[in-house]
């Protein structure tokens, strides 16, 4: 089932109060792939939006295991809406019970004499020239399948590495048909976190917290481009890490600033 389905459908559910549910295809081991729930989240938070406003920053905690082929249900609610800026947030239940949950901030351009342009940039070959991610027939986890993933720096997970760094490039295997924030929430989850890489063995990770934050104004990108990635761990201890991460189209702009923390059960 392509991204765009799962999308579409999650917008109707959101209308009708309607379950649904994720195909084993989108999962990691029995659970739901964690950018494919923030994603559906996030599009039941905005389409109760009203004007034009864009998706400022969107933080999501994941509550409990989303189960694949499992029944669940959206719950939004309108927190506050401002002259300029809305906030919002979102449950996804299932079997009685919160998944995820999520908050995000909405905000119309406003007229500013402040401007501070961004200067970082990466620096990484061409997707072309780099190793991609191994197949689901290789160990990878299924939505993979969905997904290429082009590895600048690091290594694959459990590997024994001494790297805690992730860079890269990331795109839909299948195009979908325009490129929305809903798009590049699931893109920019689908990077394992670095600390896997330094595992000699494989051993369960989880996410707890994702904060991620989108730079407006940014130039558009066509459905088959690729965006740039690059993680740093920016600190890992007593089962908890600590991951930040920039995240780049393919012209160069900024367009995102990732967040993570991670349980380590190693």
């Amino acid at each position: 089932m392509h991204f765009d389905e799962l999308i579409a459908k999650a917008k109707l559910c959101a209308k009708t109060g309607e379950h649904m549910s994720i195909p084993a295809s989108w999962g990691q081991g029995r659970t739901v792939f964690g950018g494919l729930s923030a994603s559906l989240l996030y599009t039941v938070m905005q389409s109760q939006l009203t004007g034009e406003r864009v998706l400022r920053s969107l933080n999501t905690n994941f509550v409990g295991p989303l189960l694949v082929d499992v029944p669940f249900t959206f719950e939004v609610e309108v927190l506050r809406e401002g002259k300029s800026v809305s906030q919002l947030s979102a449950r996804l239940v299932q079997n009685g019970q919160v998944a995820v949950f999520q908050q995000g901030c909405f905000g119309a351009d406003r007229e500013s004499k402040i401007v501070v342009n961004n200067n970082d940039n990466h620096i990484m070959p061409v997707p072309d020239d780099l190793p991609r991610f191994p197949s689901i027939e290789q160990g990878a986890p299924n939505y993979t399948s969905h997904i290429d993933l082009a590895l600048a720096r690091g290594h694959l997970p459990f590997t024994a590495s001494k790297d805690s760094h992730t860079w890269g490039w990331m795109r839909f295997k299948v195009s979908p048909e325009s490129i929305s924030d809903a798009h590049l929430i699931c893109l920019v989850d689908a990077w394992p976190p670095g600390v896997l890489q330094m595992m000699g063995t494989p051993a369960p990770a989880s996410t707890m917290m994702w904060n991620l934050e989108f730079i407006h104004p940014h130039r558009s990108v066509q459905p088959e481009d690729w965006f740039a990635y690059q993680s740093h761990t920016r600190q890992a201890a007593e089962g908890y890490a600590h991951a930040q991460a920039n995240i780049w189209n393919n012209r160069g702009d900024l367009v995102a600033v990732s967040r993570q923390s991670i349980a380590i059960f190693d």
